[in-house]
């Protein structure tokens, strides 16, 4: 059996949890072939995209206390997680070369003045540089024989597309299959960067935040692996966010389809474009908890078993964010008029969470990220306003709520059983959207009914009488 398992960023942040990743892997190695792939410490890349900010203001003194302060974080979980001397001090040499190059890094940036989309990149990739070596040598360290790769190393290619790039998955798979199968022949382990791959000249890619999910199902693809376990610091995937809704559940099993939509409507702990590379090959993921070893976690699987179908499996809601109304007499029987909207956002790199539209075409609401609305309002302003359309509205703190599950496909009146329930609490829908594929009915609502709406469609179809068996 071959396992790829991903460990994120709360996995590696101490020394005591170095060493309980290692003996993780080391006890599942017996029998199986493991490739393993690790996050940043938990605050690094975020601390780099802040120093990121710092080297454009030439704040040189804020880019020596994050030098110094990763130096010393990095440091000390080395000290406490590897015993053996010599395997030690190689760990923290290697561990202060990258440092090192980290400073010429920044230093570089700061005299340019500028962080374009590719040494933003390259500078991001520090935060896993540094944290998979010390994996390795931990494994090491009890025994276990280990390679520490970069994505690059790895053979994973991608387009230029910085900050988001895509991989070249034929390319992909040659070159993975190629480099960790004779590591893996002699019974070693490859420790392996999550999140950074190298376009077709070299340079340094990422693969979009959270992208060590991604990095782990594109390895398994490669190398025909037999399942993805994806370590994090949660059981599995839940009915609902536990924040909201107390007797939220974890989900013993959830099909590819259903997981990708969780995925896209917020589910914090798998990178939407995972599933991508594995859906194919129909490897199974599974989603376990590294400070809960006992539980089975979630699967993941092509075709889940008759007794894990449900109408709806979750109740997702992403809070927080805005919703843009644009309208106009003009609009209506004009072709084109959706595109030229779509095309000046994505112009100004504005992304678009969900868009609906009314039978008259005289106008289009559209979520977007409430970060991304001044944005998004000054452009259809200086572009469109009183041309193609004549008015802008915004509501600017809305809740995207998603009622997600296969089940719901070819059921009547589930739509029904949703607004019923939200209206009990009275509570007004603002905007609604389903897909053709019956998988999601998402609608918004002020952010201030979020909690309320996602509790009453939690207990509308008892989610939280789903229980995983142990």
């Amino acid at each position: 059996m071959i396992i790829v398992m991903k460990f994120g960023g709360t996995a590696v942040d101490s020394p005591d949890k170095v060493r309980h990743v290692a003996q993780l892997i080391k006890s599942h190695k017996a029998g199986n072939d493991v490739v393993c792939v690790v996050s940043a410490v938990r605050g690094m890349t975020d601390g780099l995209l802040s120093i990121a900010d710092s080297v454009r203001r030439g704040d040189r003194t804020s880019i020596e206390d994050f030098v110094k302060k990763s130096l010393k974080t990095h440091t000390d979980i080395v000290n406490g997680a590897i015993s053996d001397k010599k395997l030690r001090e190689d760990a923290l040499a290697s561990m202060k070369k990258t440092i090192g190059e980290l400073e010429d890094v920044l230093g570089g940036i700061v005299l340019l003045g500028e962080v374009t989309p590719k040494s933003l990149d390259y500078l991001m990739s520090f935060g896993e540089r540094l944290s998979t070596p010390i994996v390795a040598y931990a494994l090491a360290d009890m025994g276990v024989d280990s390679e520490y790769l970069t994505g690059k190393e790895a053979g994973i290619v991608t387009d230029s597309n910085f900050g988001e790039a895509r991989p070249l998955m034929d390319t992909t798979k040659l070159r993975v299959s190629h480099r960790l199968g004779p590591v893996t022949k002699r019974g070693a382990v490859p420790v392996i960067t999550g999140f950074i791959g190298a376009d077709q000249h070299g340079n340094t890619t990422t693969i979009g935040r959270g992208g060590s999910d991604y990095t782990a199902t594109i390895v398994a693809a490669s190398i025909g692996a037999s399942e993805v376990w994806l370590w994090s610091d949660v059981d599995g995937l839940m009915t609902a966010d536990p924040k909201i809704v107390k007797g939220a559940q974890v989900l013993k099993e959830v099909s590819f389809a259903e997981a990708m939509e969780m995925a896209l409507f917020g589910a914090k702990y798998m990178h939407p474009r995972a599933l991508e590379p594995v859906m194919d090959t129909k490897i199974p993921i599974r989603i376990r908890n590294t400070f809960n070893v006992k539980h089975p976690g979630t699967v993941i699987t092509q075709n889940p078993s008759r007794d894990s179908q449900k109408i709806v499996k979750s109740v997702s809601a992403i809070r927080h964010t805005a919703l843009i109304d644009v309208s106009g007499g003009g609009m209506v029987g004009a072709p084109g008029t959706a595109a030229k909207i779509f095309d000046t956002l994505a112009k100004n790199r504005v992304n678009i969470m969900m868009i609906s539209q009314s039978p008259s075409e005289s106008s289009i609401s559209m979520v977007v990220r409430k970060s991304d609305l001044d944005k998004a309002t000054t452009t259809l302003e200086l572009n469109l306003l009183g041309k193609v359309i004549k008015q802008v509205n915004v509501s600017d703190d809305v809740a995207v709520i998603a009622v997600v599950g296969s089940g719901m496909r070819g059921i009547k009146g589930v739509a029904a059983k949703v607004f019923g329930a939200v209206a009990k609490r009275k509570i007004n829908v603002i905007m609604i959207a389903q897909g053709s594929s019956e998988l999601n009915l998402a609608f918004v609502v002020n952010d201030s009914d979020c909690e309320g709406a996602v509790n009453a469609l939690h207990d509308e179809f008892g989610l939280g009488k789903t229980r995983v068996r142990k």
